[in-house]
């Protein structure tokens, strides 16, 4: 299962975080990543980097952009070749290259794509662009032999990861779920010490890193955060 699977990271960009959304005193400025997945079944894209914004945006948020293209190429593939797309969620710096891939199905958790919808969340035409084919999931599903859709909400009640069983081990594509890989730490040991009976107060963690370990990751992968987490043990009990 999953032998032949790979996994290639896409630098699409980055933007300009203001200081007012750090919680610092400084901007900050973060990377835009998407990730391609080569399966048995076809190519996987999980994510597809930034849209063109409305002036207001550009201007908030600065953002300097690699054409998807262009980042495919460099992976030695072309748009035509993707298969299936998913996207953590669908903000316009996640879902930008979306209307490039009408025909190919878009797996989207359907609370994600109602409250897209509804306006006010993104740019409406990167939802209902021409010949979006969305399948909507309601929860956790494996999408193809050994790749597996798990909601993972905070960021947007509709966040999903994608989970990659390999051969030597799974590899966790986690979006926005966690904005930095040492977030995601913080939390694997809040969540190990819990386990280990350590009196409280404890600091509390996201609930559905109980699903994600059963899958015992090996890596976890961002969109905003170069890091990779890396696990020290192959269980975390």
């Amino acid at each position: 299962m999953g032998k032949n699977m790979t996994v290639r990271r896409l630098d699409l960009g980055y933007f300009i975080r203001p200081a007012s959304e750090t919680g610092g005193p400084q901007p900050r400025v973060e990377p835009v990543f998407a990730y391609l997945v080569r399966h048995d079944q076809g190519l996987i894209l999980f994510d597809t980097g930034i849209a063109d914004a409305d002036p207001g945006t550009e201007a908030h948020y600065r953002p300097r952009r690699r054409d998807l293209r262009g980042a495919l190429y460099a992976a030695g593939a072309a748009l035509d070749d993707i298969s299936l797309v998913a996207n953590c969620h669908l903000h316009f710096d996640h879902c930008g290259g979306n209307p490039l891939l009408g025909g190919k199905p878009i797996l989207v958790q359907d609370i994600e794509l109602a409250t897209a919808r509804e306006g006010g969340y993104t740019f409406d035409e990167l939802i209902d662009f021409p010949a979006a084919a969305y399948e909507e999931l309601a929860g956790e599903a494996e999408v193809r032999p050994g790749v597996w859709i798990i909601p993972t909400p905070g960021h947007t009640q509709g966040h999903q990861s994608l989970v990659i069983r390999q051969a030597d081990g799974t590899v966790v594509l986690a979006g926005q779920a966690h904005d930095f890989a040492s977030h995601f730490a913080s939390d694997q040991m809040a969540r190990r010490a819990a386990l280990h009976g350590v009196e409280q107060p404890l600091p509390t963690y996201v609930p559905w890193l109980e699903r994600l370990a059963d899958f015992d990751p090996r890596r976890v992968l961002f969109a905003h955060d170069a890091s990779v987490w890396e696990s020290t043990q192959r269980t975390m009990a």
